[in-house]
């Protein structure tokens, strides 16, 4: 099947077969290999990307299912030689060691922070919360770090925040 869609800026016309994953498209066709393939089956979310702006397991989205969208992957977050607040983050609180869930924590990261409303943390699910490491650790819950970097991950996220 034929489809097109804008990857980090850049506009892609592609055949692609119809179980083809949007994570496969992009490492095997595209050759964007920051999003990793963890489990292949969504739940380590080593391979999340955003998909018109949305967190989304890249493993379990079909190829077909986004043409005409725009995806983000981890090359797509800097501009240039400037890095993404949150990947400036990451590197000065040392917020990851072998590195293979970072590219998937960065994306989830950047679309957690643009996603108001509460968790199911919040006390009051009446009031759009602070965001305290206990929402960060909830609200960052789907992308798994083998190494167990969280609490420099969630200081990451917590100076990124706005």
């Amino acid at each position: 099947m034929d489809i097109t869609l804008k990857v980090n800026g850049t506009p892609h016309a592609v055949d692609v077969d119809p179980r083809m994953s949007l994570l496969d498209l992009l490492r095997e066709r595209l050759g964007l290999i920051g999003a990793k393939k963890g489990c292949d089956h969504g739940q380590c979310g080593a391979c999340t990307v955003l998909i018109d702006g949305r967190r989304a397991n890249a493993c379990l989205a079909l190829a077909v299912a986004v043409d005409g969208s725009e995806v983000t992957t981890v090359e797509g977050l800097a501009k240039g030689d400037d890095l993404h607040p949150l990947q400036a983050a990451f590197i000065e609180h040392d917020a990851f060691q072998c590195g293979y869930c970072t590219p998937g924590q960065l994306c989830s990261a950047v679309a957690m922070l643009g996603e108001p409303g509460p968790s199911a943390v919040t006390d009051d699910l009446a009031l759009d919360p602070e965001l305290t490491p206990e929402e960060i650790r909830e609200r960052m819950s789907g992308n798994l770090c083998r190494c167990g970097a969280y609490v420099n991950i969630v200081k990451a996220i917590a100076e990124a925040a706005p």
